[in-house]
């Protein structure tokens, strides 16, 4: 495990430590936790802009031809 110093408006601080205290958790958990949530959103931006790159409009018309042209079920109405 890596030690990290970082420095934050007191304002800040005081927000995470009084957040973190709430959910029972200690402010290292905390910003763990903040930092593991932001890398995995910016992850799932890169990787759904990359598929979207590779998307076709022709093939999915194509797709999208083969589905049946039926009313929905009741359950799936609304």
């Amino acid at each position: 495990m890596s030690v990290l110093s970082i420095r934050l408006p007191d304002s800040l601080h005081q927000f995470v430590k009084t957040v973190a205290a709430e959910d029972s958790i200690s402010i290292n958990q905390f910003i763990a936790s903040a930092v593991a949530e932001k890398v995995s959103a910016l992850t799932t931006e890169k990787y759904i802009q990359e598929r979207a790159s590779r998307a076709s409009k022709t093939q999915f018309e194509t797709v999208l031809a083969n589905v049946p042209d039926v009313e929905p079920q009741a359950f799936d109405r609304k």
